[in-house]
């Protein structure tokens, strides 16, 4: 809670001018990581352990009150075979995810790969004369075709200096290329655009039937099947019905574009949902990445030396913190989940003059009551104006706030919600048992 200053600092901003542009998310000054890690004899104890670490892992965020969602994503520089990310939704989140709203499917939109579609019916191969058509769009005006039913290839250079290659991607003519599919698909390395004199035939005509010297890596939907209108690598030029198998050698058959919008779940064909989401954790199957190089190895029952299994899971706590506040807010400031409120009930004496001192003496009696009681309670014993010590509790978000003022001669107190603003008089003997039910319902 040391960065809970500065989250305030920002919320009390945030809203402060509302005609001032929203900043991103909410951003502590360090970054506190809970790391673990796992090893094991063979990938079926991995796929245990990682299954009961993700079960963990979305009860943990659950508690925190947090709308979290796993996603399958890209494990990027740590690698591995397989990893989730813990998403919390939030309009600030740094990235974008698609999910299905009929079964439990999720990914980041730069991993997940779209569900595939009907490929273009069967035809024989045609070369048709396509001059001044270059582009997808071009082509498929001239030859009264939609861009789902030409295929593009583009050119990338992997590498540098001596170790330089040239490579292609063969993609649906109405899709993007996803770079991180393709750089992971060709081994990674630098990755760019081949330049016109790098490549072998004209780029505005390029295509995959007759192409030799290039690697060629064939999105998974071209490669399914079907006849597709693609370049004739002769200027002015296509061919119409080019069938990977038939006419062409697909290469490498992977998923190279992103889902969008429009697209369905790869999973069970339902229609898939787009967000945006903040990165509060992660799990990873690594597999022997790190423990071959490091001759990390155990003995099996036979004496055989055998490289350890690994795992790898995190859970960014700082990042966590932030993402509660950016799910749980309002124009006022936080609205703290009871799981996780740095204390669930704040104290505020507002009583002036003479009853000043006995008011705040009532106050400390029923902080150190509450306190027996296993209910963590802030009293806010500073010369302020009772308004100030209100905005300032609406800002903190304690999740209960107690206001001892004029009822207080009646033997009263007020209790208010801070989630719902609802207000109860209740009597000074009764407010432990009030709060602890009061804190029992809240989430």
């Amino acid at each position: 809670w040391r960065q809970l200053p500065l989250v305030l600092y920002q919320i009390q901003n945030k809203y402060r001018d509302e005609r001032r542009p929203r900043f991103g998310m909410l951003r502590a000054r360090e970054f506190v990581m809970k790391d673990a890690y796992s090893f094991h004899r063979d990938q079926q104890d991995l796929e245990e352990c990682y299954r009961s670490l993700h079960g963990a892992y979305a009860r943990i965020f659950r508690r925190c009150g947090l709308e979290c969602r796993p996603v399958l994503a890209d494990s990027g520089a740590i690698g591995g075979s397989q990893t989730h990310e813990f998403m919390a939704l939030a309009e600030a989140g740094e990235a974008e995810i698609a999910s299905c709203t009929a079964c439990a499917w999720a990914a980041d939109v730069e991993e997940a790969a779209p569900a595939l579609r009907q490929p273009p019916e069967l035809t024989d191969l045609e070369p048709v004369a396509t001059p001044g058509a270059e582009t997808v769009a071009e082509v498929a005006t001239l030859l009264g075709v939609s861009a789902d039913a030409v295929a593009k290839i583009l050119f990338f250079v992997v590498g540098g200096g001596n170790e330089a290659r040239l490579v292609a991607a063969l993609i649906p003519g109405d899709r993007e290329l996803n770079l991180l599919k393709l750089a992971a698909a060709v081994g990674g390395g630098p990755l760019r655009p081949a330049l016109p004199e790098e490549v072998p035939v004209p780029l505005g005509s390029a295509g995959p039937v007759g192409l030799e010297g290039v690697p060629l890596d064939t999105d998974r939907e071209v490669a399914q099947g079907g006849s597709w209108v693609v370049g004739a690598n002769r200027g002015g030029f296509h061919l119409r019905g080019a069938t990977p198998g038939r006419d062409f050698a697909p290469g490498q058959v992977v998923a190279l574009t992103t889902v969008r919008r429009g697209d369905r779940c790869p999973e069970c064909g339902g229609e898939l949902a787009f967000g945006r989401g903040i990165e509060v954790g992660q799990i990873f199957g690594l597999g022997t990445k790190y423990s071959a190089s490091l001759g990390a190895t155990f003995l099996d029952e036979d004496g055989q030396e055998r490289p350890m299994i690994m795992g790898c899971y995190g859970i960014g706590v700082t990042r966590t913190m932030a993402a509660i506040v950016e799910q749980h807010h309002d124009e006022d400031g936080i609205i703290w989940p009871v799981a996780v409120a740095p204390y669930r009930c704040v104290l505020v004496p507002v009583v002036s003059g003479a009853g000043a001192g006995p008011a705040l003496t009532r106050a400390e009696e029923l902080a150190g009551r509450l306190e027996a009681a296993g209910i963590s309670t802030a009293l806010d014993d500073r010369d302020e104006r009772p308004g100030v010590k209100f905005k300032d509790a609406d800002l903190l978000g304690y999740p209960v706030r107690i206001t001892l003022g004029r009822a207080l001669e009646q033997g009263q107190v007020e209790v208010r919600r801070r989630d719902t603003r609802e207000v109860q008089l209740v009597a000074l003997a009764d407010v432990v048992g009030a709060v602890q039910s009061l804190l029992a319902g809240l989430p």
